[in-house]
């Protein structure tokens, strides 16, 4: 049928008729348009209406600019209303876009399916995440651990459920967490039934704590202490592992009522003191890094897992070392002797001093006994003086080796600190490192003095110095004393015991003289004898003159 043969007023009938069950079944719908013609501003779309539809070019526009359509495309629009004031129809493609997301939402929230979205921006209370349209992820969701900086996060595609949706306020809510504890207790029930100890597994780095690291075995974690990552020394976790690593790790223990593994990761490998003993022969030279020191010694790294320690008596042949830290510091590089090793308490003591010349070897051919030396007074004891002979090696004058006569009670007598002082070297012993000096021994002996001049039967003048229950010490010349028995106190025809006072001096005779032991005999008694014969012979060349008598002559003495 033509137009021309249909009637004016039929034809608009039927116009009518298309119009209202076009609106009727159209309008706010979305529906298939063919996209007739491009242009700079627009793009011009046929619904089967009669007239086309314009949609602003810009909802046709990728992130680049660049036009996504061209004239023939089949595209959904939403049909907003069917006629504007200028005849044409309305329509959008972003709101039907958004329509058809809905849809998806809504159906993914029935049918609890993962979503994917990209996170926007950090709001209050969590996240802001693109999914087609905007949705709040809050933050008590993100993770089934809390999440610290979720700043971080912007930007990375996340999969979640829709664990809520209201359309017509706009609002739709998501999970994360949901999803992982879902996923979690799938790979955590299949872990489970391959779990044992002893079983090596690749497991992902989860947390980091200063005793060790959490590592996810697949919906359980499993924890590696610090102790079992490494044979060598490990100051914290952080030095080995990072959050997100891969790493292999071993079952050492596995609780299953629990549900606690214990993990090692150094366990995969052979524990380096196994063959310690082949690798690091007593004797032998070798280097290593200084990584502790205490107050006894330094722990040397002679390879990871393997550290030796030099005490700090192995420091030195000659200073006096008072801390290690005087020698080393951590980080250096040092060249030590083995000097014992022992596996089972994984032990190797280690020796600086031995890969160095042992100065005190060198001192017998520097100093033969009997040279003359001279050195400052560096220390003194009650029993002696330490003189400072060279650098970092002291020898000792003892007490008893710095007067031949004096009696000396402390050192300080004769010696002070810092004085510098001659003395002979008496003897030296340089496997235990002592040096022996004598300063009496440079002086003249006051004793080989006295015995040259004196002979037994002189008679001699001394001053009384002490009293004991055996006899009297007598001082005749400084720094010489002998001794008078109790014995030979007595005078002999008198009958009467001499009473000798301290501080007083009398005459005797000497009796005994023995120059080695440095003792003399002395007598009262003797010289009394004496006395006595010669007041005899005098009496007898006088007899009969009566000029005197013999009880006279003592009377007067």
């Amino acid at each position: 049928m033509h137009h021309e043969d249909m009637d004016a007023k039929e034809f608009q009938s039927m116009l009518d008729i298309y119009d209202d069950s076009f609106r009727n079944m159209a309008e706010g719908e979305v529906v298939k348009g063919t996209v007739l013609k491009v242009t700079d501003t627009a793009v011009v779309i046929d619904v089967g209406y009669k007239s086309e539809g314009l949609i602003q070019i810009s909802e046709f526009l990728d992130e680049t600019g660049q036009v996504t359509v061209q004239a023939g495309d089949v595209v959904d629009v939403l049909l907003e209303r069917t006629e504007d004031r200028e005849g044409h129809i309305v329509l959008s493609r972003e709101k039907a876009e958004k329509m058809k997301i809905w849809d998806e939402v809504e159906k993914a929230y029935t049918d609890r399916k993962v979503v994917i979205g990209r996170v926007i921006e950090r709001i209050k209370g969590g996240l802001a995440v693109d999914i087609g349209v905007r949705a709040f992820l809050p933050g008590s969701q993100i993770d089934v651990r809390p999440v610290r900086n979720l700043d971080a996060l912007k930007g990375q595609e996340l999969r979640m459920r829709v664990i809520k949706v209201n359309k017509k306020r706009g609002n739709i809510v998501l999970s994360r967490k949901a999803l992982l504890e879902e996923e979690n207790a799938e790979k955590k029930k299949t872990t489970l039934e391959t779990l044992a100890e002893g079983k090596t597994l690749r497991g992902t780095v989860k947390n980091i704590t200063d005793y060790g690291a959490f590592i996810d075995l697949g919906g359980i974690d499993g924890l590696l202490h610090i102790t079992d990552m490494s044979w060598g020394r490990v100051g914290h976790p952080s030095e080995l592992f990072k959050v997100n690593d891969e790493v292999d790790v071993i079952v050492l223990k596995y609780d299953p009522s629990t549900e606690r593994v214990s993990l090692g990761h150094k366990q995969l490998v052979q524990d380096p003191w196994a063959t310690v003993q082949d690798r690091y022969p007593v004797g032998a030279r070798m280097s290593g890094k200084v990584v502790s020191l205490t107050d006894y010694g330094a722990f040397i790294e002679l390879e990871p897992g393997v550290e030796g320690l030099i005490h700090v008596s192995e420091m030195s042949w000659s200073k006096r070392v008072k801390h290690p830290s005087k020698i080393l510091n951590v980080g250096d590089s040092v060249d030590a002797m083995v000097l014992g090793v022992d596996p089972a308490a994984r032990r190797i003591s280690l020796g600086l001093k031995q890969v160095e010349s042992n100065p005190w070897h060198d001192l017998a051919g520097k100093y033969p006994v009997g040279t003359r030396i001279k050195g400052k007074v560096r220390n003194l004891t009650e029993f002696g003086a330490f003189v400072e002979v060279e650098e970092d090696i002291d020898g000792l004058i003892h007490i008893s080796d710095m007067s031949w006569s004096k009696r000396i009670k402390h050192p300080s007598e004769v010696l002070k600190k810092g004085d510098v002082v001659e003395a002979m070297v008496l003897s030296i012993d340089a496997e235990n490192q002592r040096l022996s000096l004598g300063l009496k021994q440079l002086a003249t002996d006051i004793w080989d003095d006295f015995f040259s001049r004196h002979k037994v039967g002189d008679t001699v003048e001394g001053k009384v110095t002490r009293m004991t229950n055996f006899g009297a010490f007598v001082e005749l010349d400084e720094g010489i004393e002998g001794l008078i028995h109790v014995s030979e106190f007595d005078d002999s025809h008198g009958g009467e015991k001499i009473e000798l006072q301290v501080g007083n001096s009398y005459q005797m005779k000497i009796i005994k003289l023995s120059p080695q032991e440095r003792k003399i005999g002395l007598s009262i008694r003797a010289l009394k004898s004496d006395d006595y014969r010669a007041d005899w012979e005098t009496y007898s060349e006088n007899e009969g003159t009566g000029t005197a008598t013999l009880g006279d002559h003592f009377r007067n003495r």
